[in-house]
């Protein structure tokens, strides 16, 4: 099995279904993207080379990160950045937590800056 499925498949409720809901919405707004496993957690990747998001559970939440957030200006009120640089991301506790729009909207927008580099 690819360790990033079993990476999801292995977290207890409700962890796994906030995983694989993110992994579905992903995966249909964004079907250049592929799953890897990199740095011990799910992390998709544009075209295998350019760092995209990554889903990362900790402390009883999903966090869904993305790699370019600097760039990212739809719903940033809505996004962690607590601790981090550079990097920000949409916090689940419940699968009801999840807004599709907001979720469909930053997903679209982080796609559009794709080729941004990483900071600047």
């Amino acid at each position: 099995m690819n360790p990033a499925a079993h990476y999801i498949l292995q977290q207890p409720e409700p962890q796994r279904a906030i995983l694989l809901h993110l992994q579905l919405v992903i995966e249909a707004i964004v079907p250049e993207a592929v799953m890897l496993y990199k740095y011990k957690i799910p992390f998709y990747y544009i075209h295998g080379k350019r760092p995209f998001c990554y889903l990362n559970c900790t402390k009883g939440y999903v966090d869904l990160g993305f790699w370019n957030a600097a760039h990212l200006t739809k719903h940033t009120s809505e996004m962690i950045s607590e601790g981090r640089k550079h990097m920000k991301s949409l916090r689940y506790l419940q699968l009801s937590d999840i807004n599709d729009l907001v979720l469909t909207e930053v997903l679209s927008e982080a796609y559009l800056l794709k080729d941004k580099k990483y900071y600047k």
